[in-house]
């Protein structure tokens, strides 16, 4: 175990510098075209691949091989604070590998995170699908059903899955399906679908209010059939959570022990959408310092009033303290345990402060801000996805009320 320190080494501030600079060089320019043409930017995920900053290596040496937690959260901080869209393009397939990961047999993993990705020359993609259009917040209700045929050692999928990033476009899509309703999140699973497997296809394609350029989409299955070998975990690892979720209704002294598969991925991944959110308030930050520093208004720059001055004060003062929740909150994910639901406590505050901060930042700029011709604008409506996406404010609240209260508040 690392001893507990939020000080980067020297290999962190080496990759955080590195980018930084694709971040400034390549993705900012590139930033207002995707967003105005709401569409997923395959030349810049391309790039990114060509250098390494899209693959299973980066991810792999990002979140593996790091002893402090630290490395991804830095990395992506950077990302997003060259725009929000892009990073979440080059990041989303993160969501299916780490699904994968949470839930898969390391034989699974090998196998099918590569093909997340694919390589420098031939980029892929993954999609990790568990929201429904009447299951969002509560992914317990889920209605996509994944059926066994034990004489063919074959699951038969149906349902549709809503807001899904890269939905429909990606090559590999991990399925979080029901196979025994009536125990809820309990009897869930989660299923590989691999590349051009006939009955998956793309359903409607989001317009959205922000991070335009990422890809989002319902996946619609049709009969999807997919061998036993695709069920991450197995089927005996399956029987055996089931078999205790069966038990713990008809004996509720028994618990009934095993995360819902969605709830693990969600609960590795909260302080990365943290760091996308800190990237995202830090670039609107730094864009309205030095806004404020040229904008002259009756006679000085509009910095020397403390109505500006010390609205970018608590800007920054709210920005160092999102980050120092979210590293610390990647730190104990890497080397320890939530104890009062801290990956939950970042995300909710690094989400509140990117909304409130991007907002400030509009304040500043006046007229100019609320124009697309200023990227705080945009800024602004990227950052409130991170109210929303992978457990809203809400939910966050309610996992950190149950961590602190050992209670099942409602």
């Amino acid at each position: 175990m690392a001893e507990f320190s939020l000080a980067l080494n020297d290999d962190q501030i080496q990759l955080r510098d590195w980018v930084h600079e694709f971040a400034k060089d390549v993705i900012r320019p590139a930033a207002e075209e995707w967003d105005e043409r709401e569409e997923f930017p395959w030349p810049i995920v391309e790039e990114a691949a060509k250098i390494g900053l899209y693959g299973m290596d980066f991810m792999a040496n990002a979140m593996l091989a790091d002893a402090t937690g630290l490395t991804l959260p830095v990395a992506i901080e950077e990302m997003f604070w060259g725009d929000a869209g892009i990073g979440l393009s080059i990041m989303g397939s993160g969501l299916a590998a780490a699904g994968i990961a949470g839930n898969g047999t390391p034989e699974q993993l090998m196998e099918w995170v590569p093909q997340c990705y694919g390589t420098a020359d031939d980029v892929k993609l993954g999609a990790f699908c568990v929201s429904e259009p009447d299951a969002g917040s509560d992914v317990s209700s889920l209605r996509t059903r994944a059926v066994y045929d034990e004489a063919k050692d074959e699951w038969t999928l149906n349902g549709t899955k809503a807001w899904i990033t890269n939905g429909g476009i990606a090559n590999v899509h991990v399925v979080v399906a029901a196979v025994d309703p009536e125990l809820r999140g309990r009897g869930q699973a989660s299923f590989i679908v691999p590349p051009n497997t006939p009955g998956l296809s793309m359903g409607q394609k989001y317009k959205k209010h922000g991070i335009r350029a990422s890809h989002t989409s319902e996946v619609v299955l049709d009969d999807v059939k997919v061998p036993g070998s695709c069920l991450l975990g197995g089927k005996e690892k399956l029987d055996e959570k089931l078999a205790r979720a069966r038990e713990a209704l008809t004996k509720p002294q028994v618990e009934s022990s095993g995360k819902q598969p969605a709830m693990a991925t969600f609960e590795a991944t909260r302080p990365a959408v943290g760091a996308q959110a800190i990237g995202v308030a830090r670039a609107a930050y730094e864009y309205a310092l030095e806004y404020a520093g040229e904008r002259q208004a009756f006679g000085k720059p509009i910095i020397m009033n403390q109505a500006i001055a010390f609205m970018l004060a608590d800007m920054i003062t709210e920005i160092d303290a999102a980050r120092l929740l979210v590293h610390r909150a990647a730190w104990l994910s890497r080397n320890g345990t939530y104890v009062n639901a801290e990956g939950s406590m970042s995300k909710l505050k690094a989400g509140r402060v990117a909304v409130w901060v991007t907002e400030r930042a509009i304040q500043i700029l006046g007229g100019y801000g609320y124009t697309r011709e200023y990227p705080v604008e945009r800024m602004h409506r990227d950052a409130k996805i991170f109210d929303i996406f992978e457990g809203t404010e809400q939910i966050q609240q309610l996992v950190i009320g149950r961590a602190i209260s050992g209670r099942r508040i409602e």
